[in-house]
């Protein structure tokens, strides 16, 4: 096993079983598998996700396909970059593992890194009175539905894990101010806090600061597993019509962990 900067693994995913590699994403966070092989079928990848526990199924099924599109009419599937933000954030049930596999990379200088922050180590190591502020905030979003989500959704800043019930980040950052060419722009309500703007900047500081955040570099053939419930990620912009092409399936707990921000 190889450790990456600042978390994260790298494995033999021909040495682990299933459970294995689940137990390692919830130790680590980040596990990127060495030989899984090239890259085949949707259905084959999502049969071998199936290992990990139960898909979360989509309106387009189980996998879905990440690449631009010809008429994008929402940020994941432009070549912008993708704020952070949690996956399922306006869905019933919230997924524990994203599984991507990259079917083709946008090649060297072309952008389009994932990017991850790990709130549970943020936290931990946030000064006390910080950490108090944070937890006094709440965070309402809206988004249209475009695409395969949208709606409501009504978040503390800081939420408990919930597997371990250490303090960890829901925030879906919002997009770079003025930045008339981003689609589908969310909407954002704060509550608990008087200067807003402050904290957003605050925010953003510490998403990105080099001891809490990866950015993985994709070449065709990674797999990599992440843990959705305690990190945060999102997108580098990449270059217009660059080949970037990632699949990605969820995986959701057990138990299932329902959203609790969003009402029926």
């Amino acid at each position: 096993m190889i450790h990456l900067e600042p978390f994260g693994a790298r494995v033999s995913a021909s040495s682990l079983t299933h459970r294995q590699v689940r137990e390692l994403v919830r130790e680590h966070h980040i596990v990127v598998l060495d030989d899984f092989g090239a890259p085949g079928s949707a259905e084959a990848f999502s049969t071998w996700c199936e290992g990990l526990g139960e898909i979360m199924m989509w309106p387009f099924g189980p996998v879905l396909e990440l690449v631009e599109a010809d008429s994008p009419t929402d940020h994941i599937f432009d070549h912008s970059y993708v704020p952070m933000h949690w996956d399922g954030m306006y869905k019933p049930l919230i997924p524990e593992f994203q599984v991507f596999q990259c079917v083709s990379e946008p090649g060297p200088g072309h952008g389009g890194r994932t990017t991850f922050c790990d709130t549970t180590r943020l936290l931990r190591e946030l000064d006390e009175q910080t950490l108090a502020r944070w937890r006094e905030i709440v965070v309402t979003y809206r988004i249209q539905n475009v695409v395969h989500y949208g709606g409501k959704a009504v978040s503390p800043l800081v939420v408990p894990h919930p597997r371990t019930g250490e303090p960890t980040l829901r925030y879906n950052e919002p997009p770079v101010d003025g930045d008339e060419s981003f689609l589908n722009k969310p909407l954002h309500e704060f509550a608990g806090v008087e200067d807003v703007v402050a904290l957003k900047e605050e925010l953003r500081k510490a998403l990105y600061d080099p001891r809490y955040f990866y950015a993985h570099d994709w070449r065709a053939g990674d797999v990599v597993i992440t843990d959705n419930y305690g990190l945060l990620h999102g997108r580098e912009a990449f270059t217009h019509r660059a080949p970037r092409h990632l699949r990605r399936v969820h995986v959701l707990g057990d138990p299932h962990f329902v959203n609790p921000a969003v009402t029926s």
